[in-house]
């Protein structure tokens, strides 16, 4: 069984929320990839859809959307998602994983691409924290 830890962001809010996505509601994402759009009626966000922008894997490897396929591959980055140099012209061999959503995915991140008519606070349960 897939279970996947689905970040959503809220970029109207300013928010994040997590969500366990677990069965069929897991299953709505594999087979993906990173800039394809889902509904998020299957994560209890009737009347939202959300778009996915990124992953990583059980051992913290990130997606990359710009590298077809399903598994890992150490590609040469010079720039980017991924590597961040420490000097100017620097490249190096990198582990990324492709943009293709797998079982072997522990995260993926989402930004709200429509809303519905609830704010997702209601829709989550989620009460809003007070100021002490």
């Amino acid at each position: 069984m897939v279970d996947f830890k689905v970040v959503v962001s809220d970029r109207n809010a300013g928010r994040a929320y997590n969500i366990e996505a677990s069965g069929a509601a897991a299953s709505a994402f594999v087979g993906k990839k990173i800039g394809d759009k889902v509904e998020g009626a299957s994560l209890g966000l009737a009347g939202y859809s959300l778009q996915i922008t990124g992953g990583s894997d059980r051992t913290g490897i990130a997606a990359r959307k710009d590298l077809p396929g399903a598994g890992r591959r150490k590609i040469l980055l010079s720039k980017g998602f991924g590597f961040h140099p420490d000097h100017e012209g620097e490249r190096r061999r990198k582990t990324i994983r492709g943009n293709e959503i797998t079982q072997d995915f522990v995260q993926i991140n989402a930004v709200v691409a429509t809303y519905g008519e609830k704010p997702m606070d209601e829709l989550l349960g989620k009460a809003e924290a007070t100021e002490n």
